[in-house]
């Protein structure tokens, strides 16, 4: 590897780095969903819904359509090889690497859970007893524990807010573990009775697991900047960062390497190479991604690889919206050249493109290949039918691609805020923390 890059190969050794340099299979099984989550490490999970769950779109633009049963069962079934750990926010992992993120567990208590006029310890009487009904009763649904409060008759402490703070706590904290889902309504069980006896006697000292998770945020990432390694993670302690990656640059694990463009306060910025990443001749892909895609979560990452800025706007009134309630990335070649906001109107089978744009740099063929996708997004999800608006500078384009698609006006607005899968007392906190 080159001990100076050009932004392009950047691009290029960032993009292979996620699976994106080699051809998509022609059946995405369940070896293949395996291959595309080591290569992710995580699994972002959001609970927004317009047009498919967010953890399941990673896979997709990876992969093509696919069954999503066949990653629910690997998710979600008993035993599963995958749990659900605050890694990059709320994420599933694989179960093995649940020690690795037993420091955090520890901060979160000790942030959380030991303050006497905290919410913890103020309600340790709830906590207590939902840690017992869990232990008699094995994992739960938290509505089912509501059913069983209801029947006891447990008096006027009762609050069911504050029971699902008391799951969530206990889940931070690592006492308690995601069992599964159904739909997607969460499953709490003890730890010890959702998760392989050895992954739980085995703790990973505070270090020793920074340095392993930035090893793999690098794998993952290919190149990147201390930032980038550190966001994959979420990892606050720089001072852990820094000392993690002149470990690994000592051991051959990492890189130095310049990269033309990225710079900070005027300067060069400095930044790191796996020792597996591969630098191919050219990308070119072509994929429809989620904004929790590792590709482009870090929007400072997003803006120094593809000169692309990103906001979500689900929370942004409609008349203020730029490019819609919840565009998605358009990847074509090795650059992100656009965004669509999709939805799925699975009353009429219809994908509404709800608006398209352009970014710069697309390339002549760009229309034809996003069509392609779009035509793939509808095919996965079910749907019969394809309808675009008129809002966007790449709307008529995408139309002109797509001569069977009906054509709509903008959309009405949509809520300003999805209703939250997860409380947002606990872990809107603890993602500030």
């Amino acid at each position: 590897m080159k001990d100076s890059l050009t932004a392009a190969e950047a691009r290029r050794i960032a993009l292979a780095a996620q699976g994106f340099a080699q051809p998509r299979p022609t059946v995405a099984g369940t070896r293949q969903l395996n291959l595309a989550m080591a290569r992710m490490a995580t699994l972002q999970i959001d609970s927004v819904n317009v047009y498919a769950r967010s953890h399941y779109m990673p896979l997709f633009s990876r992969l093509g359509p696919y069954d999503t049963s066949a990653l629910d069962r690997l998710l979600f079934a008993g035993r599963a090889p995958y749990v659900e750990s605050w890694a990059h926010v709320a994420s599933f992992i694989p179960a093995a690497d649940w020690a690795l993120f037993r420091f955090r567990m520890d901060d979160m208590r000790a942030k959380y859970g030991t303050k006497p006029d905290g919410w913890f310890q103020a309600n340790r009487e709830t906590v207590d007893w939902v840690r017992s009904e869990l232990a008699e009763r094995g994992p739960l649904r938290p509505a089912e524990i509501e059913r069983d409060a209801n029947k006891a008759a447990r008096g006027p402490w009762w609050d069911w807010d504050a029971v699902k703070n008391a799951l969530e706590y206990l889940w931070l904290f690592g006492e308690v573990a995601i069992a599964g889902r159904r739909g997607f309504e969460r499953r709490y069980g003890l730890a010890e009775h959702v998760l392989p006896a050895d992954v739980l006697a085995a703790p990973v000292p505070r270090d020793t697991a920074i340095r392993e998770l930035i090893a793999r945020a690098a794998r993952a990432h290919g190149v990147g900047t201390a930032s980038d390694l550190a966001d994959y993670w979420r990892l606050k302690d720089r001072r852990a960062v820094m000392a993690a990656i002149r470990e690994l640059q000592d051991s051959g694990v990492l890189r130095p390497v310049t990269v033309h463009g990225w710079e900070s306060a005027g300067r060069p910025a400095k930044a790191w190479v796996h020792q597996d990443a591969v630098l191919p001749r050219r990308v070119d892909a072509a994929a429809i991604l989620t904004p929790f895609d590792p590709v482009v979560w870090f929007r400072d990452r997003a803006q120094r690889l593809f000169d692309f800025e990103y906001r979500i706007e689900i929370y942004t009134p409609g008349p203020q919206r730029r490019f819609g309630y919840y565009s998605l990335p358009v990847l074509i070649g090795d650059d992100i050249v656009g965004r669509v906001d999709l939805k799925a109107d699975r009353g009429s089978s219809t994908l509404l493109v709800q608006s398209a744009w352009w970014e710069h740099g697309r390339p002549a063929d760009a229309a034809s290949r996003l069509a392609d996708e779009v035509c793939a997004a509808a095919r996965w999800q079910g749907l019969e039918a394809i309808s675009v608006s008129r809002w966007g500078n790449a709307t008529d384009d995408l139309a002109d691609a797509l001569p069977e698609a009906r054509r709509h006006e903008a959309r009405a607005a949509e809520p300003v805020s999805p209703a939250p899968d997860e409380p947002d007392p606990v872990l809107s906190a603890a993602a500030r923390g």
